[in-house]
């Protein structure tokens, strides 16, 4: 059989379509991008609310651009799944996000410290630097409190967030987690900075420095004989429910109460506040636009 010219032109002409498919289909998988929320977790539905609220404004916010979460508590991703309910680790989740095509991730902690479990995500993006097939660019932007710019920020927010119930001489304490990280140190930093504007504002931590007996005895020296409390945590979750507002002999309410100091708890989440979910937004933005990091 005689093959023209013709015929041959067109051979080649439906080749060169076949073999710029892929690369036409490696374009597209290129321009993919996710953004991972990542979370110490919490098993509390009444928590949640803080969850959603960051989700829809992430969404509102970058309407093209799915939205994943991650929890870096195994104790909290264990009682979900006994629940039948999942929640990823931020390795799997990243896993995930790699097999699913999404070529450049944006991973925003939700954590109030640069503590322990910002440190080990920190770790975790890293690996994924270098050993992914799918992600290319990849970024991590840090928790609430990571350096003087994002403490004034905080200062503001909180001052936004203060319930305007608050009367003349009335108290309000923020109860953080704490740990023996020396991030720890944020606290102590921000509630100087806040004492700047308003020498009734304080912080204390359940599992860190300043604790119960720290901040009764400033509140003494402050005169102040009613506080309100609430939880410096983006969820509302077991920390608030029980540490800060519960009916225990060791709960913040008790001690202050034992103290002769009325106390009010406010059950929400910072998270659940627009002038905290607005620090997050601007820092994903900032990555999204213009500083995701490329891999080498």
């Amino acid at each position: 059989m005689k093959i023209t010219r013709s015929a041959i032109f067109l051979i080649g002409i439906a080749l060169l379509i076949i073999a710029a498919a892929p690369l036409q289909a490696e374009g597209k998988k290129q321009d993919k991008t996710g953004i991972l929320l990542v979370t110490f977790g919490t098993t509390f539905p009444e928590a949640r609310a803080a969850f959603k609220n960051i989700k829809e404004s992430a969404s509102r916010a970058f309407p093209d651009t799915p939205v994943k979460w991650a929890y870096t508590s195994e104790m909290i991703r264990k009682k979900m799944a006994d629940k039948g309910k999942q929640a990823d680790s931020p390795d799997r989740a990243l896993e995930k996000m790699d097999s699913e095509g999404f070529s450049r991730v944006a991973v925003q902690s939700l954590h109030t410290i640069a503590g322990h479990e910002f440190h080990d995500l920190v770790k975790t993006v890293r690996k994924f630097e270098n050993n992914a097939d799918s992600i290319k660019e990849i970024s991590i932007s840090g928790p609430l409190l990571d350096g003087p710019e994002s403490m004034e920020k905080a200062a503001h927010a909180i001052r936004k967030s203060v319930p305007a119930e608050r009367k003349p001489g009335e108290a309000v304490v923020l109860l953080g987690h704490g740990t023996h990280h020396p991030s720890n140190s944020a606290y102590a930093a921000l509630m100087w900075r806040l004492q700047t504007e308003d020498e009734n504002m304080f912080i204390g931590t359940v599992e860190g420095y300043p604790g119960p007996e720290t901040i009764i005895e400033q509140l003494g020296q402050n005169k102040v004989s009613s506080a309100w409390l609430m939880p410096f945590m983006s969820v509302a979750g077991d920390h608030a429910r029980n540490d800060m507002a519960g009916d225990g002999k060791d709960s913040w309410k008790t001690l202050l109460s034992e103290a002769g100091l009325a106390s009010r708890p406010v059950m929400k989440g910072f998270a659940e506040y627009e002038p905290f979910v607005d620090i997050w937004i601007d820092q994903l933005k900032e990555a999204i636009e213009n500083k995701i990091k490329v891999k080498d």
